[in-house]
């Protein structure tokens, strides 16, 4: 696909489920149950031990039925080894040019991190294929609102505390593009979690931008 292409089917369901764990088999169930609760974005933290090598199992075991990404991306050698690992997206906490530039020029899009008005219109520049709120420094999401009618032309992705299962839809409302989601989306047994990722995707598929969630 191309990087559009990528980045659309990416944030199609609203929704960026963002894996972390404390070990390869922790964050391998972890993303193993999202994805059969109907889950299909998913980032593989780079501060997981040997999250290359979960990011390159899930890829293979996904197949074409979701996108595997690579997060907490900090420089161009983590960038180039997440996309030698199979990564179909990047994800970072930070504004980096050339994490940036390695994923474009392998046909990846970035998601980089941004806080201040200026980081966004900055990431614009860089070319950034959406950026990502982090830590959001609002924990309500009127604060979205304020910013896109300031900057209509960014694509959010709102991330942090204040994101949450039942805040979501409200940031969508908002003008958010997606939300992603770590703990509070992937905590508690299978059937717990299928439930819930199930209720928020449909919240989030009905909430609409600007409007009431």
């Amino acid at each position: 696909m191309y990087r559009w292409e990528i980045t659309r089917a990416a944030l199609a369901q609203r929704v960026l489920a963002v894996v972390r764990g404390d070990s390869y088999d922790q964050a391998a169930v972890t993303a193993g149950t999202l994805i059969s609760a109907g889950v299909t974005s998913l980032e593989i933290s780079l501060t997981t031990p040997f999250a290359l090598e979960a990011v390159t199992t899930l890829v293979r075991e996904v197949g074409d039925e979701g996108l595997i990404g690579a997060g907490a991306v900090l420089d161009a050698a983590s960038a180039r080894m997440a996309i030698d690992a199979g990564a179909c997206f990047l994800s970072s906490p930070i504004l980096d040019h050339e994490v940036i530039a390695t994923g474009h020029r392998y046909g990846i899009p970035v998601f980089p991190g941004v806080a201040t008005p200026t980081e966004i219109v900055r990431a614009l520049e860089m070319g950034a294929d959406a950026v990502k709120l982090f830590p959001s420094p609002s924990p309500h999401p009127d604060w979205v609102k304020d910013l896109r009618a300031e900057l209509p032309q960014a694509a959010l992705v709102v991330s942090g505390g204040g994101v949450t299962v039942d805040s979501a839809p409200d940031w969508i409302a908002a003008g958010a593009v997606a939300c992603a989601l770590g703990a509070d989306l992937a905590e508690g047994d299978r059937d717990s979690v299928a439930k819930r990722a199930g209720e928020l995707l449909g919240r989030l598929a009905e909430a609409d931008p600007y409007g009431e969630p």
